[in-house]
C-alpha cells in the first residue's frame, strides 16, 4: 500500500470508528431520515461541521483541551441540559403519540437546522474526537496530513448519507404508530445515556 493510500485509509477508518458510535447526533439523523424531513439539510449540517472541525484539527488546533479547558466544561454542561430536554420531548412522544410517520406535523427547516446544530456542537466529545484525536492522527502523516484529513472527511459524508438514506428506505415499512413510539423511546434512552456520560465524564 502506498503512503498516500495508507494516509487516506487510516483517516477514513479512524473517523468512521469515532462517528459510528451510537449517540445523540446519530439518533437525530436516524429520526429525521425515518420521518423523511429535511434530510438533506440535516446531512449537510452534520458533514459540514465535521469537515470544518477536522480541518481545524489538521491545521493545528488540536491543543484546544489544553488551551481552554473551561470551554469544554461549558460545552459539557450545556450539552447535558439540552440532551435531557430532547430526551423529555422524545419520551413524551413515545408515551402519547398515536400517529405514524406520515401523519406527524413537519417541523420548519429552521427548527430542524437549529436542533441539528445543537446535537452536533453541544457535545464536547465532537471537539475531542475531531480537533484532538483526529487532528493527532492526521498530523502524524506529516506532508500527507491533508490526505488523511480527506479520508476522515469522506468517512463523515459516507456515514451520514448511508444512515439517512437507509432510514428513508426503512420508513416505507415502518410507518406504524407503535414502531414510531418505540423509536422515540429508544431515542430518549440514548439521549439520557449520552447526557449521563457527559455529566459523569
Amino acid at each position: 500500500m502506498t503512503p498516500t493510500l495508507t494516509a487516506l485509509t487510516t483517516g477514513f477508518l479512524a473517523s468512521l470508528g469515532l462517528i459510528v458510535a451510537i449517540g445523540a447526533q446519530n439518533a437525530w439523523v436516524l429520526r429525521q431520515g425515518l420521518r423523511r424531513e429535511h434530510v438533506g439539510l440535516v446531512v449537510a449540517i452534520c458533514v459540514g461541521a465535521d469537515v470544518a472541525l477536522m480541518a481545524a484539527g489538521t491545521a493545528g488546533l488540536g491543543a484546544l483541551r489544553e488551551a481552554a479547558p473551561w470551554l469544554l466544561d461549558v460545552l459539557r454542561w450545556g450539552g447535558v441540559a439540552y440532551l435531557l430536554v430532547l430526551a423529555a420531548v422524545a419520551a413524551r412522544a413515545a408515551l402519547t403519540s398515536r400517529s405514524g410517520l406520515e401523519a406527524s406535523e413537519e417541523r420548519p427547516a429552521r427548527s430542524v437546522a437549529l436542533t441539528t446544530l445543537a446535537v452536533t456542537l453541544l457535545n464536547p466529545h465532537v471537539y475531542l474526537d475531531t480537533l484532538v484525536m483526529l487532528g493527532t492522527v492526521t498530523n502524524s502523516f506529516g506532508d500527507l496530513r491533508w490526505v488523511a484529513a480527506g479520508g476522515a472527511m469522506a468517512a463523515s459524508l459516507v456515514w451520514f448519507t448511508l444512515l439517512s438514506l437507509g432510514a428513508r428506505a426503512l420508513s416505507r415499512v415502518l410507518d406504524r404508530p407503535t414502531t414510531w413510539r418505540v423509536i422515540d423511546g429508544l431515542v430518549a434512552v440514548v439521549m439520557v445515556a449520552v447526557a449521563a456520560t457527559l455529566a459523569l465524564g
